[in-house]
């Protein structure tokens, strides 16, 4: 990690923004980001509201690589992207696809809270006659049982799945999924089990999943992600976590330095977005995204400055987050 710049000096390049969302992702229809414009680059600081400060502190110590530090030199300048479907109805899918530009790779959300299983498989039928010939993959969010998981990756097991992410929250749970689901043909991605776990390669010694979920801010920054990807020993598919173009940079940056890619990337989340901070936004192009430095734009800084308390509450945590870096 870089050296932690003083407190004052990150309190005086913070700018506090309020993103919109086109549809409701991870239950939120508006995307508090705290951005900081460093020495090598602008960075993002964007822990969910409910994580505590220890867990949002890897967030900062990713800002601070990004923005003081910059990133490894990549080894290729495209990265390929998925299309990304919330848990919306059925009849919303070809909307939601819209907004993404020529869709080779879907992942589609999953075991939302208050849907069915029902649910679940007319949101993917309806992405699989949308997109015939798309790799399609799913993510639970640790959301089902055992027993749930399993049922529903057998139900779904038609519409052929590349693979099925987070179908259970504890690596146990996904090793059983894994063996229980073996002859469908189904991959298992681990993601919550490695970033928001207290020792990140616990999934690979398991035998609990195929494949791990990796981002660079959760991870404590794109060199320590590469580091766990390296000692895990398992293919990685680099996400995000519904970054501004700012945070999408350091995922691609992540991608960009993986010496192996052979899945496309969840970095393609800004086409959910209906704002962000800079002009031309990293979104995909023919399924992917070139590798290229952004820079956050000042009116848009003003567009969509957050309100002076949520300020001052993101300014607080940057605080308190700091502290956590600086005891080590």
């Amino acid at each position: 990690m870089a050296a932690l710049p003083d407190l004052d000096h990150l309190l005086d390049a913070a700018h506090v923004v309020v993103l919109p969302m086109r549809v409701k992702f991870r239950g939120v229809l508006e995307r508090e980001l705290l951005l900081l414009d460093g020495p090598a680059g602008w960075a993002e600081f964007g822990p969910f509201v409910e994580y505590d400060d220890e867990e949002s502190s890897r967030w900062l110590a990713a800002a601070i690589e990004a923005g003081w530090e910059g990133f490894p030199e990549p080894l290729r300048q495209w990265i390929p992207v998925n299309a990304t479907v919330p848990a919306v109805p059925a009849s919303d899918v070809a909307a939601v696809l819209a907004s993404f530009d020529s869709v080779h790779t879907v992942k589609i959300k999953v075991a939302e809270r208050g849907q069915e299983l029902a649910d679940d498989l007319a949101r993917v039928a309806a992405v699989r006659a949308a997109l015939p010939d798309a790799a399609i993959r799913i993510d639970a969010n640790g959301g089902w049982t055992v027993p749930e998981a399993v049922d529903a990756l057998r139900a779904l097991a038609p519409y052929v799945l590349e693979y099925a992410e987070q179908p259970v929250p504890s690596i146990d749970g996904l090793a059983q999924v894994r063996r229980d689901v073996a002859g469908l043909g189904i991959l298992i991605a681990a993601d919550e089990s490695v970033r928001k776990a207290t020792d990140p390669l616990a999934v690979a010694r398991a035998g609990a999943a195929d494949l791990i979920i990796v981002k660079a801010a959760p991870l404590g920054g794109v060199r320590r992600a590469l580091e766990i990807v390296a000692q895990a020993g398992l293919p990685a598919v680099v996400s995000s976590a519904l970054d501004s173009s700012v945070g999408i940079r350091a995922g691609i940056a992540l991608a960009a330095a993986l010496p192996q890619l052979p899945y496309a990337c969840g970095l393609g989340t800004v086409a959910l977005m209906a704002g962000d901070v800079v002009e031309e936004s990293l979104v995909a192009l023919d399924g992917g995204i070139t590798v290229r430095d952004v820079a956050a734009d000042p009116h848009l800084l003003v567009r969509y400055a957050a309100p002076a308390e949520r300020t001052v509450w993101w300014r607080e945590r940057l605080a308190r987050c700091h502290r956590v870096l600086a005891a080590g």
